[in-house]
């Protein structure tokens, strides 16, 4: 299934888009996009529900970040070989881990605030593992059945708060908005294969990244295994698994974002987000 919340900011409601692609309201069957939801069985009761004889949602509705109960966001540095050449490091022997604020966390089409004092803002493509149940050190055998599904993150940084200002990769990466995830939450049982596929992004329409999940140097299973073993996932926990090539900072010259810059992305079977890059107030 693909799930979403649509509404205004704070007052989001849980949805469902059906085989036509038009979202349709699941208030009458849930209280919101949770765990109880994704779970497997409650997936499989609303796979049989007709969409169709569910109310359906305005086209121009905003939607929200599409699951609540986030309680941290793990990221994955450097996990394309390709995306690391650009940035001139070497390829990590182990899967590089930080975390992104959950103050960060945004709609897909919401817009990116461009901190005060920002200079370097950059934007990446990811693939989001969805947790679907507690998860503590997991094999790498069984890890898949810890997914309970797949999100669009933009994971969005600020290089010079990143690289600059000491070695703390939290600094550049927890900002408001700076996690755009949606427009939906995919089943893992609607994706045959989360290492087979495409990604992209663009800016103003002009193409910055291209590449696939095969290319990943730590697959999917590895990381959820990996994570397990330093902290405990919970449901509703997103992996965010790292990027392929084409950033900003990684072009020569670098391109780095302004206010007024629309980044749209996208995943083959997860949907694509639009932001618009604005100015924080104080910068003004």
């Amino acid at each position: 299934m693909r799930f979403v919340r649509f509404g205004k900011d704070g007052f989001e409601k849980p949805g469902a888009i059906d085989q036509k692609g038009r979202v349709r309201d699941l208030s009458s069957l849930v209280g919101d996009i949770d765990a109880s939801v994704f779970a497997p069985a409650a997936v499989k009761r609303l796979a049989a529900t007709d969409l169709s004889r569910l109310p359906e949602v305005a086209a121009n509705t905003r939607l929200g970040v599409p699951l609540v109960g986030i309680s941290k966001i793990v990221a994955i540095g450097l996990n394309y070989s390709d995306h690391a050449a650009e940035a001139g490091m070497a390829v990590p022997a182990e899967p590089i881990i930080f975390l992104k604020a959950t103050t960060s966390i945004s709609g897909p089409n919401d817009a990116v605030i461009k901190p005060p004092h920002s200079t370097k803002l950059d934007w990446e493509v990811e693939l989001g593992v969805v947790i679907g149940k507690r998860a503590s050190y997991v094999d790498k055998e069984r890890a898949m059945e810890y997914v309970a599904g797949y999100v669009v993150v933009n994971d969005v940084s600020e290089r010079q708060f990143q690289i600059e200002r000491g070695s703390q990769w939290d600094k550049g990466k927890g900002c408001d908005t700076f996690a755009p995830i949606g427009p939906w939450l995919v089943t893992a049982d609607d994706i045959e294969d989360p290492q087979s596929l495409s990604m992209w992004l663009d800016v103003n329409g002009a193409p910055m990244q291209r590449g696939s999940t095969r290319t990943m140097v730590f697959d999917c299973a590895t990381l959820v295994s990996y994570c397990s073993q330093f902290m405990t996932l919970l449901p509703g926990d997103i992996i965010s698994t790292g990027t392929p090539p084409g950033v900003g900072m990684g072009r020569k010259p670098p391109r780095f974002l302004v206010p007024g810059d629309i980044v749209t992305l996208g995943i083959d079977g997860l949907g694509s987000q639009t932001q618009k890059i604005v100015a924080h107030p104080m910068s003004r």
